[in-house]
């Protein structure tokens, strides 16, 4: 904290608790309370109107100065203490509330109130801070703050809601904030912080009111409850137990603003943990403020749940030197533990914003459910800790147990500058499963610029196995270097990662400053020797890969980018399935299936259209020991051009075979299609016609000679002046069945002797020339799609020259 920061702070302190206070706690005289004070600075307030275990207050000021204290002087079997403040001045808190035995204690005060950095509680059950008008009981009795001059009707009956005027006064808390243990692999130490705002062991917390402020203000309740609600305009229901409370906030229509800054926290720790409740407008959670839940006991701890009607954001680093904010739910203990619950409009995690699980005992972690109706964006990484980014993520770092799962589901997820949302098993314990649901869009852009780790959604294995990854989406967008991953760098097995992409899917680019390529892939990597020591990993991954399923209409990779299934330790990488109505491959864009000394994964692509360009490459490849895997295509329509390659390739072991079944493979004189092995046994290439029957194929007699002339003429113009005539193929990519049968069963195109078609751009143009109708064939140079989406043969030439008449000699 900065010289300049201090000074402000307690100047800030200093205008609003050390400028005097006439009157600090003076009873109104509705109630036959009575108040003593021999100093001015510590007050005792006796009588009341009691009914049955109920006792009621009524207070024309409540303000306790610094170092001060109100103590409720109230009878051991009281169980609730209402105190209302009618005066309509800010209740100004900044010493020690007590009260006797085990007593809850509900402080009304609709203008307002302030807990300053000395604020303290001492009493023996929950507490209920709240600027609502009135408390509402079972019976009907209302006890208000807000009309004083009537008679109070009192009741023994219990509360159960709070009557929200039109703008309900604002609820702060101020204190140094906490000072926690800034490190997210190990456990949070609660040890240092300042006492706060506190209750007793197994109590609850609660604040409702208008808007809520936590300036650096710490709140306590110790395997207790934490409530914070604001809202107007209507009724907040509870319902009281002996320990915890349940609210209702479905009859509120306006909710307002909670935020939290200079490293303020929230924390219902404990054996067992208790449980969080955050219901407003806009959560803002900024400057390393923290909301905490650690299950230390036996027995299952509550939930983390956070509710805004707009927004809920996480930003900033700490102003004492936390290195980001976040929500965090660990388990410790034996018991389970609750979840972590977030419904929001949108979702901003900036700055190494965070919400965290993790899991430190045998037992599961919490999951974690995000969902909004409109948007997550993540972004960046901590300016303190350039390795710790925004995201949402499930850590088990036990040697048994299992992580938490991560379950979201929103409209569109973006992510970006190295955010991520990670599952990662640092222990032999399983890692949790990630699934996405994005029903527009899920875009994943760039890296961290600073050390270079991509952005991306992934599962990651350091020693046990990892879970499993889905995501769901309409079109779902990986650039700039962005990763999507299920790997592992131990001897743990990576889960599989299965992408539905209902519209389309685009992998393309490379990082602005590592250069590494945007990925979808199911891989185990070699880390670096810094890296494998830090963590205690082997030299090489021994674990499994998983398997990569992809199913969309469109798959477009380019500009580097890369789909694929890999290992690069002694482990077997897994298969990788692709279902696409079309596949587009440019400027080295590639399909892989990679390992280095285990077994090759498979390849299996099933499409429409299978087209690779400039450079781009389907490719299974064993690079040590390990055989290459074999690769199936089935494609009506297989096409590569300018140096793209499908190959099926080993060094020392066996290569793999290529299986493509097909109408038509064009291939430009650059491109190839090899199944090799540098010293192994090379694998073989085989391919079939899509609609060839194998029990239809009749054997010719040897040295039987066919007549290519009824063939040939078929194909030609016989006559000089005729006007139109047909190129006819004789067959789907083969002979006919025999010479006596020429089988035609489709034309591939007309061809017009007025004219010729011509490529410009991927459309085929025509070009009349009725001048010359004869024309000689010609040697086809490209493929082009006609206006209604045909694909045919043309020749690229940019003005037609003239040729010989049209003719049947070659």
């Amino acid at each position: 904290m900065n010289i300049y920061r201090i000074t402000c702070w307690l100047g800030a302190i200093g205008v609003i608790f050390t400028a005097p206070v006439a009157a600090q706690i003076a009873a109104d005289g509705s109630i036959s309370t009575s108040v003593i004070s021999a100093d001015g600075l510590n007050f005792t307030i006796d009588n009341g109107a009691v009914e049955g275990n109920n006792l009621f207050h009524s207070f024309r000021e409540f303000s306790i100065p610094t170092n001060g204290s109100a103590f409720f002087n109230n009878a051991a079997n009281i169980q609730n203490i209402f105190s209302r403040i009618t005066g309509g001045n800010i209740s100004q808190i900044d010493g020690l509330i007590r009260a006797n035995g085990s007593a809850n204690l509900f402080l009304l005060n609709p203008a307002g109130i302030l807990f300053g950095p000395n604020a303290q509680l001492n009493i023996g059950g929950s507490f209920l801070g709240t600027t609502a008008d009135t408390i509402r009981f079972a019976d009907g009795v209302e006890f208000s703050a807000t009309n004083p001059t009537a008679t109070p009707l009192l009741t023994v009956s219990i509360p159960v809601g709070l009557q929200m005027g039109e703008t309900p006064g604002t609820i702060t808390v101020q204190n140094t904030g906490h000072r926690l243990n800034d490190n997210i692999l190990i456990r949070l130490d609660f040890k240092n912080n300042p006492v706060g705002l506190r209750v007793s062991y197994g109590n609850s917390l609660i604040l409702v009111g208008g808007n809520i402020n936590l300036d650096g203000g710490l709140l306590t309740a110790q395997s207790g409850q934490i409530e914070l609600g604001s809202a107007s305009s209507r009724t907040v229901n509870f319902k009281l137990s002996e320990k915890t409370w349940s609210f209702d906030y479905s009859d509120i229509q306006q909710f307002g603003e909670i935020e939290f800054s200079q490293q303020a926290l929230v924390d219902a720790s404990g054996a067992p943990g208790g449980s969080i409740h955050l219901q407003g407008r806009n959560i803002s959670l900024n400057e390393g403020s923290i909301v905490a839940l650690t299950n230390l006991g036996n027995s299952r701890s509550g939930n983390i749940t956070i509710n805004a009607s707009e927004s809920l954001e996480l930003r900033k680093v700490g102003t004492d030197g936390f290195s980001n904010t976040r929500v965090t739910l660990d388990n410790l203990g034996n018991g389970a533990i609750g979840d972590i619950l977030v419904s929001a409009r949108e979702l901003f995690l900036q700055d190494g914003g965070a919400i965290v699980s993790t899991n430190f005992s045998g037992e599961v972690g919490g999951n974690i459910y995000v969902n909004t109706t409109n948007f997550i964006k993540i972004d960046g990484f901590s300016a303190i800790n350039t390795s710790l980014p925004s995201g949402i993520d499930s850590f088990n770092f036990y040697n048994v147990g299992r992580g938490g799962n991560v379950w979201i589901e929103t409209k569109q997820l973006t992510i970006q500058n190295g955010g991520a949302i990670p599952s990662v098993a640092f222990g032999f314990g399983t890692g949790g499963n990630i699934q996405v649901n994005a029903f527009d869009s899920i875009e994943l852009r760039g890296e961290n610029p600073l050390n270079f780790t991509p952005t991306g959604i992934g599962m990651t294995s350091f020693r046990g196995n990892t879970g499993q990854l889905t995501i769901n989406t309409s079109r779902l967008i990986v650039i700039d270097g962005a990763n999507v991953s299920a790997a592992t760098q131990s001897p743990g097995n990576a889960g599989n990662l299965t992408i539905d992409a209902t519209s389309s899917i685009e992998v393309s680019g490379v990082g602005a400053i590592s250069g590494q390529p945007s990925k979808i892939s199911a891989g185990a990597t070699v880390l670096t020797p810094t890296f494998q020591q830090t963590f205690g990993l082997p030299p090489f991954p021994t674990g499994n890969t998983g398997d990569l399923i992809v199913n969309t209409p469109q798959l477009q990779i380019s500009n580097g980018g890369i789909v694929s299934v890999s290992h690069e330790g002694v482990g077997n990488a897994g298969n990788l399935l692709i279902n696409a109505n079309s596949i587009l491959l440019d400027r080295a864009g590639s399909i892989t299936a990679a390992t280095n000394s285990g077994e090759g994964g498979s390849m299996n692509l099933r499409t429409n259209t299978l087209i690779a360009r400039n450079g781009s490459s389907v490719s299974t490849t064993a690079g040590g020991s390990g055989n290459g895997g074999n690769m199936t295509i089935a494609s009506p329509i297989v096409v590569g051009l300018e140096n793209s390659d499908i190959t099926a390739n080993a060094f020392q072991g066996r290569g793999g075979n290529i299986q493509i079944t097909t109408e038509g493979i064009f291939l430009s004189a650059d491109s190839n299609i090899t199944a090799s092995s540098q010293l192994g046994i090379s694998g073989n290439v085989s391919i079939s016609n899509l609609n060839l029957q194998p029990e239809t194929l009749v054997f010719l007699p040897a040295n039987t000679l066919v007549n290519q002339t009824p063939v040939i003429a078929s194909s030609c113009l016989t006559q000089r002046n005729a006007q139109q005539g047909r190129f006819v193929v004789t067959g789907n990519g083969g002979l006919s069945e025999t010479p006596d049968n020429l089988a035609m069963p489709y034309e591939a195109a007309q061809v017009r002797t007025v004219g010729q078609l011509q490529a410009r751009g991927n459309q085929a143009l025509e070009i009349n020339n009725s001048k010359q109708p004869d024309r000689s064939i010609q040697e086809a140079t490209g493929l082009a799609f006609t206006p209604d989406g045909k694909l045919i043969l043309v020749i690229n030439q940019t003005q037609p020259s003239p040729v010989d008449d049209l003719t049947c000699s070659f």
